[in-house]
């Protein structure tokens, strides 16, 4: 073994007690929450296009101090805690006796999931959002596809960008590998805090967070359908609508003006001509 691999094993060992708790935290709060809130938003558009407009205006609401918020509960916690399970992962067998109730296969399967989840999220954001929002860098990010919702074309630029048959296949099973790493994440948790530590105890836990996963995962699949079942019909309508609801709001002073988070003229010819 090098040194720096005895080195790092032995950081670790120093500070395991600390390393797992902040790594199992950040997966409930804030990005569980998090996740539960996102799916929850996108589901809505299976009620209406509407609805899920006016809930992306006030998911936008903050203005200026939107970047802060998404580096600070959001990208800075996710990326703390993909490298933390990074680590973990690569030290697994330190973990026989934090894991010495658990099965196998449930902990192998928390650490595929890991995995998925993050490549997921990784080309999820560079799908629709881009990675970053410089002019420059979307200039060169939109012409082949990534960087493609449209914050106040919200229904539209999403259905818009889950044509096909790649991305769809690809988010479902993104998807459900983030509701079974959530789900399971919460049952491996409590083992942590030591919330639930006896056979008994654990088989309740199993019980529940099986129920939270099962929920989550219809969730999860009721916003993948929303934004997959559409066609071009009801891109062209919900466009029209978006772009009412958009006036309607700079109007009222509800909803801050930015060309920028709408459809630009270069980008008429992702979607069908109205």
């Amino acid at each position: 073994m090098s040194t720096s691999a005895t080195n790092a094993e032995s950081f670790f060992l120093r500070h395991e007690f600390a390393i797992r708790r902040m790594h199992s935290l950040l997966g409930i709060v804030p990005l569980g929450l998090y996740m539960v809130i996102h799916l929850t938003t996108n589901a809505s558009l299976l009620n209406a296009p509407e609805t899920f407009q006016r809930a992306v205006f006030m998911i936008h609401s903050p203005g200026k101090l939107l970047p802060l918020i998404e580096w600070g509960f959001i990208f800075a916690p996710l990326v703390f805690h993909a490298g933390l399970g990074v680590w973990i992962s690569k030290t697994g067998k330190l973990n026989s006796q934090q894991y010495r109730y658990a099965s196998n296969r449930r902990y192998t399967w928390q650490r595929v999931t890991g995995i998925i989840a993050l490549v997921y999220l990784f080309f999820h954001i560079l799908h629709l959002h881009g990675w970053f929002h410089a002019d420059f860098w979307l200039a060169i990010v939109r012409p082949v596809g990534f960087g493609s919702f449209r914050p106040y074309n919200a229904a539209s630029s999403l259905v818009a960008a889950m044509q096909g048959f790649v991305w769809p296949t690809f988010y479902l099973v993104g998807v459900l590998a983030c509701v079974y790493h959530l789900a399971n994440g919460l049952w491996t948790s409590g083992i942590t805090w030591g919330l639930w530590i006896s056979p008994t105890a654990q088989a309740r836990a199993t019980k529940i967070c099986t129920a939270i996963g099962i929920g989550l995962a219809v969730v999860g699949v009721s916003a993948w359908w929303a934004a997959v079942s559409p066609g071009e019909k009801e891109i062209i309508e919900w466009r029209q609508v978006e772009d009412r609801m958009y006036e309607v709001g700079v109007e009222a002073g509800i909803v801050a003006e930015d060309e920028h988070k709408r459809y630009e003229e270069q980008d008429m010819g992702e979607l069908p001509a109205s």
